[in-house]
């Protein structure tokens, strides 16, 4: 039960081989013969058998064969019988190799597959190639070179274009897989296995959509947190929606939140095809930068300038060498070298110069990646140059990348540089991308630490009472919330507003003015008009009762004319927020289509839509992505001091973003919002004005209180499952989910099992964990799979005499949803000093309690023979016991949920 559901397909021990006959013209396609030669090519580490579906024999010799994957390269009339073999001699996994299948014949295609109990690639795929298993399983050419990066593309042109790339500059791949458009086996699952897959070291993707938003997430992030992900998306949607009720919607393209969407998971993305190559390269060398500050190494003025402006323009910081470093390297450079800003070796640079203020960058804290760049001189040999980058030991401490400028004196050089595997570029501009790229990888890595509970710990909001509010609204079949229902809702969540009334005639104008001190704010309240000011229903700084009248009475006269058919309910009045030098802000909402909600920040007033400040995140968020959020907006660079004015409340605008992500979570019914403008200096903030639509007609919604929040692409961290229970003999001890910051406790409880308890667990001798399942078994999709830690407070003294309190993991149990998505396997394991404490029976009963929670029908697992304390807990729990038919060492325990 430990290998991946996909190993019968990316790692078979044997295929059956469905090509058609070369005999036959109508039988055998030309993608068969190729998939023929394919194999002819390249000879598969495993058992490979060519079958026929007209003519392959009786149900007796089916009984004799047995293959783990079933490749099909034949005409779709034939396709569907293929399947139905490949079902009946045991194969668990199939590839269709075809091109152009309309989406109703690969729907009949995958009823079959799912009938049959095997997961199907295809059809409109090229197929996959395993170069570690000399496996060509597919038509998009030759064998790829070994190598640690994986290929994902959802286009087949792309597919063969990159293999074609990958043989011309020496970049090797573990896996390369194609996917087409209507195919069974998708992205998120490929990527999952990709994640658990020891020979990927990094991964690239090619995208064009995606069908499920939390699998797609859910996927990305487990492979994000294992191994750097690059992905490349195709169909840019701007901004600029025309049905937009909100200013946020009206900003905020889909692209944008897709850019959102990777950061969150940790990925990196980039907006080309020559991109996406030079991201290869990086990846392809296992560089995983730490930083953004990039020191260039160069013998030439110009191109490093170049290079410095290029990392100025995308947001990197060039590395300068500490003071130190600077003293150190300076003796053994030419005269004219240079170390204040570039590393400039000057035109008399040498390749022992090179290798000097290589080696020195590498070693300075101050510097994250070295870019040497080379520009051809008379007598100066360019070879020799590169091999002294080549011979630099290796694992290097820092990303090398290399620009050796020119073309035809350079290129014995590039070869030298190529097969040794450090980055080449043929331009500073390109070098400096790319490893702007893979920085970003270490910047996106911090986002995806972070897994918020959708409550933050601010005072608990009125849910119920939001809830009710916006019932009534969708009860009278409306879907856009009044000034003075919005505000009613964001008071639930204890966001500050301006006092506000609504005046139903002038007189009563007059009279809430008069009562509210002057100045005073006027405003339209109408469920039909999305924006006040394009009728002219918005008054600002009316300073007396006489004025308000007066005001109402145009106003209403005014939208009368320009809104005819627009239902008013009255005039809002409010008090003018005075903040002599407060800074106008917003915060909006999205819906995106297929990620779902989205919160956005920037710049606020009336001219937002053409400021289009928009920085974007999904929620959930806390206090460290609201702080990245309010950083990645350009109306940021206001809010400390600025020409005189003091640096605003930053907690307070915080505070709001919190705010903002707890109605997200808990009213999945919201479509979109303003909150538009927040008055904010350093006092706090307060909402001036804010607008709200609501819609129930989604099949995303569901209820928080079962497996809820399905209308979030990121599922919140479960503080619901947090249980406390007595020790035995005093104490206490949590259980609770596991989170990302669990790491290194958990690698304690695994270094502190006995050898006895860890082969029980893992079937292992190793003594601690690998860091890639460290990983995986700490940053977890709750909605797929979940971890429950025991921890205990262990009390000790510092030399200095100060108390120290530490948490520490005793024990552990999870389970992982089944393909089938309906059973679930778990595993258990207690620290050996609490054994006999009740805590493994409490873990167990909390894990099935989550599981049933969850919807689950049955939960299963693997318990060695050998393992009598474990068997006498699971049947005391009401386990049954069997027999493992695959392995006697094992007994399959299953529990009816």
């Amino acid at each position: 039960m430990d290998k991946h559901f996909l190993t019968p397909l990316f790692a078979p021990a044997s295929i059956a081989a469905f090509v058609g006959q070369p005999s036959d013209p109508g039988g055998q396609t030309a993608l068969g013969r190729t998939l023929r030669e394919a194999f002819r090519a390249e000879r598969f580490d495993g058992t490979l058998r060519f079958l026929d579906v007209c003519t392959q024999g009786t149900l007796e010799e089916l009984a004799q064969t047995h293959a783990d994957l079933a490749l099909i390269a034949l005409a779709p009339r034939d396709v569907a019988a293929a399947l139905e073999i490949a079902g009946r001699i045991g194969c668990k996994a199939a590839v269709v190799i075809s091109t152009g299948i309309a989406a109703e014949q690969a729907a009949q295609w995958r009823k079959i597959a799912r009938r049959e109990g095997v997961h199907l690639l295809g059809p409109n795929s090229l197929g996959f190639q395993r170069p570690p298993l000399h496996l060509n399983a597919s038509v998009a050419g030759p064998l790829a070179r070994t190598g640690p990066l994986a290929l994902v593309s959802q286009s087949g042109a792309l597919t063969a274009s990159m293999l074609d790339w990958a043989r011309q500059n020496g970049v090797g791949f573990s896996s390369v897989v194609s996917l087409g458009p209507h195919t069974s086996v998708d992205i998120p699952q490929v990527l999952d296995f990709l994640a658990n897959d020891p020979a990927t070291h990094s991964i690239i993707v090619y995208l064009e959509g995606i069908a499920d938003a939390r699998r797609f997430m859910s996927a990305l992030r487990s492979a994000s947190h294992a191994k750097p992900v690059v992905v490349l998306k195709a169909g840019r949607k701007p901004a600029g929606n025309e049905a937009a009720q909100t200013h946020s919607a009206a900003i905020v393209g889909s692209d944008d939140v897709f850019d959102a969407a990777l950061r969150r998971a940790g990925a990196v993305r980039v907006r080309s095809f020559v991109e996406l190559f030079s991201a290869a390269k990086c990846l392809a060398s296992r560089y995983r930068p730490v930083g953004k500050r990039l020191a260039v190494v160069t013998n030439g003025g110009g191109p490093g300038v170049l290079a410095a402006d290029w990392i100025n323009e995308i947001g990197l910081d060039l590395g300068r060498l500490s003071a130190p470093a600077q003293r150190s390297l300076q003796p053994s450079l030419p005269a004219l070298a240079s170390l204040t800003d570039l590393i400039d070796l000057s035109e008399d640079a040498t390749p022992a110069h090179f290798r000097a203020a290589i080696d020195t960058a590498s070693a300075d804290s101050q510097i994250d990646g070295v870019l040497a760049i080379f520009s051809p001189k008379a007598g100066v040999d360019a070879a020799a140059t590169a091999r002294a980058l080549a011979d630099i030991p290796r694992p290097m401490p820092k990303p090398l990348l290399s620009c050796w400028m020119g073309d035809a004196s350079v290129g014995n050089a590039r070869a030298v540089l190529a097969e040794a595997t450090i980055p080449s570029f043929r331009t500073p501009e390109a070098a400096v991308g790319a490893f702007g790229n893979i920085a970003a990888f270490y910047q996106n890595q911090q986002l995806l630490q972070q897994t918020p509970p959708p409550l933050s710990a601010l005072a608990k909001p009125d849910i119920d009472g939001a809830r009710l509010l916006i019932e009534s609204v969708l009860a009278e079949r409306r879907k856009v919330l009044t000034e003075m229902e919005s505000k009613s809702l964001l008071s639930c969540f204890h966001i500050p507003i301006t006092r506000t009334l609504l005046a139903r005639s002038a007189n009563e104008a007059m009279m809430i003015a008069t009562q509210l001190g002057f100045p005073v704010a006027l405003k339209i309240d109408s469920p039909d008009i999305s924006h006040k000011s394009d009728v002219e229903g918005v008054a600002l700084n009316v300073m007396n009762g006489t004025s308000a009248r007066d005001t109402y009475l145009e106003m209403m006269e005014r939208v009368a004319q320009l809104a005819p058919d627009a239902r008013i309910n009255g005039v809002t009045v409010q008090k003018m927020v005075r903040a002599r030098r407060g800074r106008e802000i917003y915060v909006g909402l999205v819906t995106d289509q297929p990620f779902g909600p989205v919160i956005v920040f920037g710049a606020g007033g009336t001219m937002i839509e053409l400021m289009k400040d928009r920085a974007m995140e999904l929620p959930p968020l806390n206090q460290f992505l609201a702080r990245h959020l309010i950083d990645r907006s350009r109306v940021a660079e206001t809010l400390g001091e600025w020409r005189g004015a003091n640096a605003v409340n930053m907690e307070a605008i915080e505070d709001v973003l919190l705010r903002v992500s707890e109605m997200v979570c808990e009213l999945p019914e919201l479509r979109e919002m303003d909150i538009n403008p927040i008055i904010v200096d350093e006092h706090g903030a307060v909402s001036v004005d804010a607008r709200i639509v609501v819609d129930s007609s989604t099949q995303a919604v569901a209820s928080p209180a079962g497996n809820g929040y399905h209308h979030l692409a990121i599922m919140p961290y479960p503080a619901r499952y947090r249980r406390e229970w007595p020790l035995p003999g005093g104490g206490a001890y949590v259980v609770r989910p596991v989170h990302p910051n669990d790491a290194q406790m958990l690698q304690a409880l695994v270094q502190g099992l006995s050898p006895e308890s860890r082969w029980f667990r893992f079937v292992s001798r190793f003594h601690e964990l690998p860091p890639s399942m460290l990983s995986r078994f700490t940053l977890i999709d709750y909605d797929r799979e979940m971890a429950l830690v025991a921890t205990i407070m262990e009390r000790s003294t510092a030399p200095d005499g100060t108390v120290l309190d530490t948490e520490r993991i005793v024990g552990v149990s999870r389970y992982i949803t089944n393909p089938d998505q309906t059973s679930c396997e778990f595993s258990l394991v207690v620290a050996d000093e609490f054994n006999g404490k009740g805590i493994g029976s409490r873990l167990m009963e909390s894990i099935i309690d989550v599981a049933r929670d969850r919807g689950l029908s049955e939960m299963d697992g693997l318990v060695l023979a050998g393992n009598p304390d474990m068997l006498k807990l699971v049947r005391r729990l009401g386990f049954s016991v069997k027999p493992f038919p695959e392995d006697p060492d094992f007994k399959l325990v299953t529990y009816p949920l």
